[in-house]
């Protein structure tokens, strides 16, 4: 078995390891003074160094992740380095020395790198990938094979900005070392020009008896964390040789804040903090907007009632507040803001413990109604204009009600708040269009988060209210003279909160570091908030006496940092030309100083796998969550500007079934299309498309409505390949490969291309999924997703024929009869018993049909809206156009 180098976010995990090397010690009697010894997996394998160095200067942090891997075996064998770092962190460098070889990352635009490479992912000698990983992280892994008698060495370099949140900065290290290491080392270096105020680091993973193992010292503008621990100490008992080590090594510090704000200014480039302290709490105007779809029942909303009761007990008594809910209607708690008063506060505990669910999203009218509560009250109080209002809006899913149209609804909100104050969007699970949510927020001076489905779903909304529960300052400017600055990032915050920090940074204009300055303006609580911030000159020197070139270098790359954060945070916002050139500007900017970010892929350098395929290093995005997958990706995948070769090849009107259930028979030669329904009882297996010479086959299984109305939809289905042993099944949760054999389960949250032999499965995350099979056909499974309220409905799924021509002549299945031409004809159109929908005669199949006009939905192009299909319907379950009758088509099982 291979070497498996796993570095739970920044730091290690080896769970392929299974051997504690050095035969002739006694692994019991090992002594934290003693020599480290090498740690053997019992093939010849030696994990001989795991280290990450971090180092911070002025809240921009520099990590580098090195581990070193010795073959003592006669025979190459796989490595796998697996680090994770956090999404907000952009890679800059990695590189493979090997063999006395360098493979080194290349960093370069997107669609340069898809045009040379193609995007690679690769399960077997070498491939690079990185995926969302959880709440925070992003996980990277690449795979290399190593030489006999060789070793190899992994470096990886990420860089990020530290946030302050609730008064610290947090470093955040994930540890996984399943076996021992011989030298495993976390150092930290913190360099803060304003000087250490606290520091702290302990890791979830250490008993209490080995707290001591975690060195940490601070002093001055100078903080240290060290913890390198022995093998001993690694060991989860005396004689086992593996560590059961699992958690966060958490490093968390804070800064002196003696002066109202610091401006540091090195090489041209300047950063400013700005975190004034001793001012008093503004009072708050507050309205939360929260989702009560059928979708948000269960533990959704019990959470979410927990945490609107928590925070209801955090109200401060000059504060005032009111409840929107909005399901498919929409309703108020009171209609105007209340003081949060002890009485007033018991009775929106009382409407918050009584309130249920139902109905569908009608997401623009419950902000609407939210907003309007707060304009009406600045209005009519003008006291309450002096208070800090806030929106915050909970949903757990996609607007259905109302008006559903995303770009129209952030116009209706943009032109309802005008920039009056901020909208905080909270997205609740995997189901809502998180980009949709954050774009709203960030163009109404807010942020959007996600909360996941979780146990501690509580905590999680009760903390991000903790983050805006005290603000201080409103209408932040901080201006910069005009002819001093050559750039400056976001300068202007709507509200400051206690705990938080307002950072900017840009470059300073020529021969003007004499003038250059910042003046702070604000409003507090009863009087405006001013302030003057200059460099003081001599600190600067004494600053980069001591730490030199490295301050320099990290508050130019702090600049870059957030320049192109908010170059990308802008461009999700607009569209067309200004879409173009913010995205023209983040593109030379990540080039330039060697970021990976969403505009550019690092490819590296003299590695391929067996099919000549190299390895590339992408930044997710924010939508692809689920569990970290390494696939197989074929040759004509596409380049990110371009459609996928497979959409452009797809014919006007296909045949396929979908809904409850409609079949739809496309017969090009005719230019017709041909309709029928089958009803059948839940649970009924029907045989769909079924090649007897391949033995290929498609099965869907019916499933109920809700309600119990009669209504059936397919809610699961079969694809087989019997030749080369393929089976995948499909329901709208999951997507098994081999299920009954134990086969990997995927959900509709990744996104992915497998291949098994000469069958390829594209799943194109909460959409569809496309399964083409080599000399066969390419068929498309649709993801109908509607929302849990519904009285009549459930998640079901639609099936289309794409692609037939190479299937055989003896087709067949309630689908597979139609894939290749035959004979029919439709005469003497009639009005029929509906004005609005003529009959006619049609023959087919040596039988004489009345069918009548009529339209369907064909979900193959456009998933979520499908478009209308003008087809003949033939009656009866389709009898006279199918061969035999429906009942021939029912099979036993789903394969």
């Amino acid at each position: 078995m291979g070497l498996h180098v796993l570095l739970g976010v920044f730091l290690v995990s080896l769970p392929a390891l299974q051997a504690w090397s050095d035969q002739g010690s006694d692994p019991g009697r090992l002594r934290g003074s003693e020599k480290r010894q090498a740690v053997d997996t019992g093939n010849g394998m030696v994990i001989r160094s795991m280290k990450v160095n971090c180092k911070v200067t002025s809240r921009f942090a520099h990590y580098v992740i090195t581990s070193q891997v010795l073959n003592n075996a006669d025979r190459a064998q796989e490595v796998a380095f697996e680090v994770e770092i956090p999404k907000t962190a952009f890679i800059s460098d990695f590189a493979i020395t090997a063999d006395r070889n360098a493979f080194v990352g290349n960093i370069k635009d997107k669609v340069t790198a898809w045009k040379q490479y193609r995007k690679a992912a690769i399960s077997g000698e070498n491939a690079g990938l990185v995926r969302a990983s959880g709440r925070t992280m992003e996980q990277f892994t690449i795979h290399f094979t190593i030489g006999p008698r060789s070793r190899a060495t992994f470096h990886l370099t990420y860089e990020e900005v530290l946030k302050r949140t609730l008064g610290q900065y947090n470093i955040v290290l994930k540890v996984k070392p399943q076996q021992l290491v011989q030298h495993f080392e976390i150092d930290v270096d913190i360099f803060e020009p304003q000087g250490i105020s606290k520091l702290d680091a302990r890791a979830s993973f250490l008993s209490q008896d080995l707290a001591h193992t975690i060195k940490k010292s601070f002093s001055g503008r100078k903080g240290h964390v060290l913890f390198h621990p022995t093998v001993r100490q690694q060991q989860s008992c005396p004689t086992c040789p593996t560590s059961l080590w699992d958690g966060d090594f958490t490093v968390t510090y804070d800064v002196n804040r003696d002066k109202i704000c610091d401006l540091l200014v090195a090489n041209n480039h300047f950063a400013h903090f700005l975190a004034p302290q001793n001012l008093t709490n503004l009072n708050k105007n507050l309205v939360f907007v929260i989702d009560i779809s059928g979708s948000m029942q269960g533990q959704k909303v019990k959470q979410t009632k927990e945490a609107l009761l928590r925070i209801l007990g955090d109200m401060r008594p000059d504060d005032h507040f009111d409840l929107v809910l909005f399901g498919s209607q929409v309703q108020s708690w009171k209609g105007s803001l209340v003081q949060a008063t002890a009485a007033n506060l018991q009775a929106a505990r009382d409407f918050v413990q009584r309130f249920s669910v139902a109905g569908a999203t009608n997401l623009n009218g419950g902000l609407l109604r939210g907003i309007d509560t707060l304009n009406r009250a600045q209005e009519a109080v003008p006291a309450l204009r002096n208070h800090a209002s806030i929106l915050i809006m909970l949903t757990d899913g996609e607007p259905t009600e109302g008006e559903t149209d995303r770009a129209q609804i952030r116009k209706n909100i943009r032109n309802a708040i005008r920039g009056r104050y901020p909208l905080y969007n909270l997205g609740f699970g995997d189901r809502v269009d998180f980009n949709f949510l954050d774009a709203m927020s960030m163009e109404n001076n807010g942020r959007a988060q996600r909360i996941y489905e979780d146990r501690d779903a509580t905590q999680q909304l009760k903390g991000f209210y903790n983050q805006v529960a005290t603000p201080l300052l409103m209408d932040v400017e901080l201006r910069y003279p005009q002819d001093t600055v050559a750039a400056v990032t976001q300068h202007w915050h709507k509200q400051f909160y206690e705990g938080s920090e307002i950072v900017v940074a840009g470059r300073v204009a020529d021969h003007q570091l004499g003038s250059f300055k910042a003046d702070v303006r604000a409003r507090g609580e009863g009087r405006e908030f001013q302030t003057t911030c200059a460099v003081d000159q001599e600190e600067m020197k004494r600053l980069l006496r001591e730490r030199g070139h490295v301050l320099e270098n990290h508050l130019e790359r702090l600049w870059a940092y957030l320049t192109i954060q908010e170059l990308l945070a802008k461009r999700m916002k607009v569209e067309g030309e200004e879409k173009a050139d913010l995205s023209a500007q983040a593109l030379k900017m990540s080039l330039d100083y060697q970021f990976v970010t969403p505009l550019t892929s690092m490819t590296i350098s003299g590695m391929v796998d067996q099919d000549g395929l190299r390895p590339t290093i992408d930044k997710p995005s924010e939508e692809l969550v689920g569990p970290r997958r390494i696939y197989m990706l074929p040759a004509w995948q596409p380049s990110p500007t371009h459609a996928s070769p497979l959409g452009q090849q797809l014919p006007d009107q296909v045949t396929g079934v979908d809904t409850d259930p409609h079949f739809i028979v496309h017969v090009p030669q005719k230019e017709l299309t041909l309709c029928f329904n089958i009803n059948e009882e839940p649970g009924t297996i029907l045989n769909l498309v079924q090649d007897p010479d391949t033995g290929f086959s498609v099965n869907g299984q019916l499933v109920g409505d809700q309600a119990g109305h009669g209504v059936t939809y397919f809610g699961r289905l079969g694809i087989a390949n019997p030749s080369t042993g393929f089976q995948l099944e499909v329901t709208p949760e999951n997507i098994s490969l081999s299920s009954g054999s134990g086969g990997p389960v995927f959900s509709w949250a990744d996104q992915a291309v497998l291949q098994q032999d000469e069958v390829v499965v594209t799943i194109n995350r909460k959409r569809s999924l496309v399964v083409s099979v080599g000399d066969g056909g390419t068929f498309q499974v649709v993801l109908h997703r509607v929302w849990k309220g519904s009285a009549a409905h459930q998640n079901f799924l639609g099936f289309y024929v794409l692609d037939s021509h190479r299937m055989s002549v003896r087709t067949h299945g309630l689908l597979g009869q139609f894939l290749h031409p035959f004979e029919v004809e439709v005469s003497s159109v009639h009005p029929g018993s509906d004005p609005a929908k003529p009959d006619a005669t049609m023959v087919v199949k040596n039988h004489q049909l009345t069918v009548t006009r009529g339209m369907q939905r064909d979900y193959s192009r456009d998933p979520r809206h499908g478009a209308e299909v003008a087809c003949w319907f033939v009656h009866n379950s389709g009898a006279g156009l199918i061969d035999g009758l429906h009942t021939d088509y029912i099979v036993p099982d789903i394969f």
